[in-house]
């Protein structure tokens, strides 16, 4: 994506960080949760990797195909188990963003992504701004922490509220507030590479 090498280097940081959380994910859960977390997987080092800055890497035209037909398979498969669900809707629609961004720049002159051209259709870049504009500002507001009730201690066995007592087990795999901190994170990502098309 276009914009300066400090910036893409923290977007590659970021997107391969959930990426590596999305695998974690996929070892502490089982059946249909598995699957979405190989797909959030391949979607956050799919980003890292569309992040490079070009002065570090200028691929040729052909990867930027090669993207597209990778996440345009997953899509097919994204979209099998659409049906019925927002999550997947939503996965579906960010596989479909990354084929877009990937077309994009393979349509660009030169199809390298350090060409400061803008790249893709405005109307579909501008929809999708929105898209993921809304879908941040919603993951952001349900990590807001909620009131605890008055006797949140006595519910606990006693202890103080945070105490040890009201330690949670759960693995790092399996903290669903640490996966809606990586959706998050790549939802952020899809914000700035689309800014940056």
């Amino acid at each position: 994506m276009h914009g300066p090498a400090t910036a893409g280097w923290l977007l590659v940081a970021l997107c391969a960080g959930a990426g590596g959380y999305c695998l974690l994910r996929m070892r502490a859960v089982a059946g249909e949760a598995r699957g979405t977390a190989g797909g959030e997987a391949l979607m956050g080092f799919g980003m890292a990797a569309m992040a490079v800055p070009a002065v570090a890497l200028s691929p040729p035209r052909w990867v930027w195909f090669a993207y597209a037909a990778v996440f345009g398979a997953a899509a097919l498969g994204t979209a099998a188990r659409a049906r019925g669900s927002a999550h997947h809707a939503h996965h579906l629609l960010g596989m479909l963003a990354m084929v877009y961004m990937a077309g994009a720049m393979a349509l660009t002159p030169g199809g390298a992504h350090g060409v400061h051209t803008a790249a893709g259709a405005p109307l579909v870049t501008g929809g999708l701004l929105l898209y993921y504009t809304v879908y941040v500002l919603w993951a952001g507001a349900r990590l807001l922490p909620l009131p605890a009730p008055a006797d949140a201690g006595d519910a606990r066995g006693g202890g103080p509220p945070g105490g040890a007592a009201g330690a949670v087990t759960a693995g790092w795999g399996d903290r669903p507030e640490l996966t809606l901190v990586c959706r998050l994170s790549m939802g952020l990502a899809m914000l700035a590479m689309l800014l940056g098309l």
